[in-house]
């Protein structure tokens, strides 16, 4: 029975809600995709549209630091795509992997933008896949170098209000993604050298900075490694050779070693993403030798970096004759040595080739000291000087846009302190409860006034409604990779989540289902109306009320277990919840929803909270870890449900069982049984207890 209930209404919830989930188009060209699954790649039609394009263009993988594809036509570049899933692991508010192909142009600016794979609840709340594809499309323009600011071109588009976690993800990956491609491309700087900061700073100063690397090799330490030369190597404390390495284009390096004139001159000869190398020494050896003069190239020097090695030749040779900078140690040779990157391109100036030596990466300087044997072979052995340019002497990328959980709550503040401050009202109500309920009119006072600023302000206003829907995303977040970002674009609902998570440990499920539910609310003040009015009120036999149960169970492991196998066919199941309906969209949706919404609220008025009882999903899976709450508030008497059975008539959610034990799971801490227990007017244990006082009083007597 409860399989065909379930199998109904997700047929009638089917057929109510055509506009619901369904994926994009583009779910043809991208199937579902998993951790650990590579992108697939745009297809021509896909490029072309993006780069707005007469032909189909030709696209080719690039397969480097930042993956990708570059999109040609007529042999030119004319643009780059990457995969918001590819680099930015992008994971929307489901839990699943979200997909947009991101497309930049050689100017550092996204040039269009197409959405491939979704998992997202969002179309449960009457969006389209139209209307997240012109969100999608609005980023075309973006200028990267200016992402917050306005520049010259158009506005970051707006976050869709009624899907403002789903939207703030995918718009966080596509900025992210595109800075990430345009620096790795080098369209946009991002690392390079800063070559106009300048900095006065003496020669301790740069070697504490790491500025200057420092070798020293004694000639103890030479004479061992060369043992066995014609000619032995002195022995002795002094350095064999003693080297300085150091990369002089950024001023504040270069400058200070050489000097204003011999620093210009130096830099001022350099071509296109050429870099200068500054090497000094002192020794019994020498860096430079004699070789070169006849080959053009300086063997005893070699860079290496990762896999390749970089040979030093004459040209772009300077010879130094002095240091300038204060506290320079006395050398015997001072070299400035020009690096060429390899396939330099002077339209990425920001960029080094694949190929080409990267000096904003580490490489060492690997000096060869050799000398004859006596049957005139070479000994040898290796001095290296590792160095890694100091990040303060790199230009810093263009800023990154703010993360958009950081801006929303900065929006919201005041809702944030709000919700923190009605928190912070409950956990004194239900801590000082003893207080409360000894004072009827005082507990209905404050009972009825919260329940109506948790239905206004709370759920109409705020728009703070829970939902099963996010019990099941947080779930597949957990198992597909957690991050907070994603929960943090909503301040209202992360802050009453993070309050519930408490709660439940410390009361149960009660602190939301009975005080900050705002569909919770709207039911109970209806029923409070309904009893003026004189409604008369159906009391379920605990029989039937246990059975009952079952629905809400089973619709919330039915909504978990399909979201496995489908999350279109789980979010539409999920419409079992009238939350949106009746508090998110204020009744503003098609009218099956809304007669949904009706048919419960008449319900309720002759069953307080009928939903609540045996149909909400969210109230069960709430119900679930609370098993776990650590105290036990409530009070009984061992009169209950033995003597006397009051409490159980008068609970509005039939928490109590006949035996007069509180079902954590379905109480919703209204505190009325507690309100009896303490009223010496009602509560007949009580009245025994004041018909017996004076009788023990007269005989004694």
């Amino acid at each position: 029975m409860v399989r065909q209930l379930v199998s109904m209404m997700i047929c009638v919830l089917a057929c109510v809600a055509p506009a619901s989930v369904h994926f994009a188009s583009a779910q043809t060209v991208r199937p579902q995709m998993e951790q650990g699954i590579a992108a697939i790649p745009p297809t021509p039609e896909i490029a072309q549209g993006l780069f707005d394009l007469q032909d189909a263009p030709v696209i080719t993988r690039d397969e480097a630091a930042v993956p990708g594809w570059s999109v040609s036509q007529g042999g030119r570049v004319v643009g780059h795509i990457a995969s918001t899933w590819e680099i930015a692991r992008s994971v929307g508010y489901s839990g699943r992997p979200l997909d947009v192909m991101v497309a930049i142009g050689p100017q550092g600016r996204i040039v269009g933008a197409r959405l491939m794979q979704h998992n997202e609840p969002i179309l449960t709340l009457g969006l389209t896949d139209q209307d997240i594809a012109r969100f999608v499309d609005g980023f075309a323009g973006i200028d990267l170098t200016n992402p917050d600011g306005a520049g010259d071109g158009p506005d970051m588009p707006d976050i869709i209000s009624r899907a403002t976690v789903s939207t703030g993800v995918i718009r966080d990956s596509i900025l992210r993604t595109a800075r990430t491609l345009a620096i790795g491309r080098g369209l946009l700087p991002g690392g390079g050298i800063d070559r106009i900061s300048f900095e006065a700073k003496d020669w301790p100063t740069l070697i504490a900075e790491n500025a200057i690397s420092h070798s020293v090799v004694t000639l103890d330490t030479a004479r061992a490694a060369l043992s066995g030369a014609k000619v032995p190597v002195p022995a002795g404390d002094a350095p064999f050779i003693e080297v300085w390495v150091a990369l002089a284009d950024p001023p504040t390096i270069g400058r200070n070693i050489l000097g204003q004139q011999q620093y210009t001159r130096a830099v001022g000869a350099l071509g296109p993403g050429d870099v200068v190398l500054f090497v000094a020494s002192r020794g019994l050896y020498s860096h430079r030798g004699t070789d070169w003069r006849k080959t053009g190239v300086f063997d005893r020097i070699v860079l290496v970096q990762g896999d390749r090695r970089v040979p030093i030749t004459d040209a772009g040779y300077v010879r130094v004759d002095k240091l300038a900078t204060a506290g320079a140690p006395e050398t015997k040779e001072r070299s400035l040595f020009t690096i060429p990157p390899d396939g330099f391109d002077p339209t990425r100036p920001f960029t080094i080739p694949p190929d080409g030596f990267d000096p904003t990466r580490p490489f060492t300087l690997e000096l060869t000291a050799t000398r004859p044997d006596s049957a005139g072979n070479d000994l040898s052995f290796v001095i290296d000087v590792p160095y890694a340019l100091p990040e303060t002497h790199l230009v810093p990328p263009p800023p990154e846009a703010a993360p958009l959980w950081q801006l929303t709550w900065q929006d919201k503040r005041f809702a944030v302190i709000s919700v923190a401050a009605m928190q912070i009202i409950l956990t004194l109500i239900l801590l000082f409860q003893e207080s409360v309920v000894r004072r009827p009119k005082l507990w209905r006072a404050i009972r009825l006034g919260f329940l109506t600023t948790t239905l206004v302000w709370l759920g109409w206003i705020l728009n703070g409604q829970l939902s099963v829907v996010q019990v099941v995303a947080f779930v597949h977040s957990l198992l597909n990779g957690f991050r907070w970002e994603t929960f943090l674009i909503e301040p209202v609902i992360f802050t009453l989540w993070a309050g519930v998570g408490l709660g439940l440990l410390f009361w149960g499920r009660g602190v939301f289902c009975g005080w900050l539910c705002p569909f919770g609310a709207l039911q109970e003040l209806s029923n409070v109306i309904a009893q003026r009015l004189g409604v008369p009120q159906i009391k379920v036999p605990h029989a039937l009320h246990e059975r009952l149960w079952i629905i809400k169970y089973t619709l919330f492991v039915a909504i978990l277990a399909l979201s496995f196998y489908s999350m279109t066919q789980a979010l539409i199941l999920a419409e079992a919840e009238p939350f949106k309906t009746a508090i998110s969209m204020q009744m503003m949706r098609a009218w099956p929803f809304v007669a949904f919404v009706l048919v419960l609220l008449t319900a309720g008025l002759f069953i307080e909270r009928f939903y609540c009882r045996y149909l909400c999903p969210l109230g069960a899976a709430l119900a679930i870890p609370a098993k776990l709450k650590i105290f036990d508030w409530l009070h009984r008497r061992p009169q209950c449900g033995r003597e006397c059975r009051l409490c159980e008539t008068k609970c509005t959610v039939g928490a109590i069982d006949p035996l007069g034990r509180i079902n954590p799971n379905e109480c919703v801490l209204c505190l009325r049984c507690q309100v009896v227990m303490n009223d010496a007017a009602t509560c007949p244990v009580l009245k025994r207890r004041q018909r017996a006082t004076p009788a023990v009083g007269g005989s004694s007597a």
